[in-house]
């Protein structure tokens, strides 16, 4: 969850020679890679199409129980295989449609980003641009989109980080620095909420953790790999516990008087579904990021299943 290019699943593959794969995708584009895979290793590599939110469902059609997978490798996200493709939308730095949708082809009546930046309010954007985003400009951005449209649509990807780009003085327009101190454009949260938004990314990654619960056996190993701290924050609160059913998951918790509990101390102990496997998030070593510096903004979190 989800294969991707296939790297781990590779991984995974050759240090296991006995394991079978189960390998969900909700893009057309990688399960045809996951078909590949499968040929190639004789059948261990089980193609799934579908969201996280569609496994349970997936599985059983398996005849796979629950309580029966021994291990999910959870990484959330987009896959470099679609930032890399223009027409996907999903890259600033490459001019394409403004699409962003991961499974666009299955549901091509799903709005896609070009239909949310044209036909929202301002109010809409900027809480989308908050929310998803954690954008402090998310007013004044909203406005520019909002002001840029009533000229021409909004339909292309360049089109709109120049719009976003518009809305700032041109000495901050590459002022913000990423994880590598590395000049990031201001329209990069932007990108980044509208993509969340479009493809509902906090509340699968939600759905993905509970069916994960789910199916894994006792003592089963639950990896997760997020790439920002929207993702991260939601793991953490699950892994310790946290019902999440009714909360504003993907915001900081507002803080009161003292530091909140994340976990009912009363709470009877059959509710205590996973035991973590380190205290602290795992995350790159410098030697890793030098060798894929997209992977600068992991995250690793694992817990073995009570």
């Amino acid at each position: 969850m989800t294969f991707g290019g296939g790297g781990h699943t590779k991984a995974i593959l050759n240090l296991v020679p006995e394991v079978t794969v189960l390998a969900l995708d909700r893009d057309p584009t990688a399960i045809s890679l996951a078909q590949q895979l499968a040929k190639e290793y004789c059948g261990r590599v089980k193609p799934l199409l579908g969201k996280f939110s569609d496994l349970e469902a997936l599985l059983s059609n398996m005849d796979i129980k629950p309580g029966s997978v021994d291990a999910v490798l959870l990484d959330a996200g987009c896959s470099s295989m679609q930032m890399d493709e223009a027409e996907r939308g999903f890259s600033l730095s490459k001019d394409g449609p403004l699409d962003m949708r991961m499974d666009g082809e299955r549901y091509p009546d799903m709005p896609c980003a070009a239909d949310v930046v044209n036909t929202l309010d301002q109010q809409a954007l900027a809480s989308i641009l908050t929310a998803y985003g954690e954008e402090r400009q998310a007013r004044k951005i909203a406005s520019a989109i909002v002001e840029a449209r009533r000229v021409n649509p909004i339909t292309r990807t360049q089109q709109l980080a120049s719009v976003v780009a518009g809305s700032f003085p041109p000495a901050v327009l590459y002022a913000r620095k990423d994880r590598l101190q590395r000049s990031a454009h201001v329209a990069t949260k932007t990108f980044q909420a509208l993509r969340i938004f479009v493809n509902d990314e906090l509340n699968e990654l939600h759905t993905g953790l509970r069916a994960a619960r789910s199916l894994l056996a006792p003592g089963g190993r639950l990896c997760v790999i997020t790439f920002h701290s929207l993702e991260d924050r939601l793991v953490k609160r699950y892994l310790q516990g946290e019902d999440l059913s009714n909360l504003d998951h993907f915001s900081p918790r507002k803080q009161g008087n003292g530091k909140p509990k994340l976990v009912d101390e009363n709470r009877d102990r059959r509710d205590v579904y996973w035991l973590p496997l380190q205290r602290k998030v795992i995350t790159p070593e410098r030697y890793d990021v030098n060798e894929n510096p997209r992977g600068r903004s992991a995250k690793l979190r694992a817990a073995l299943r009570c």
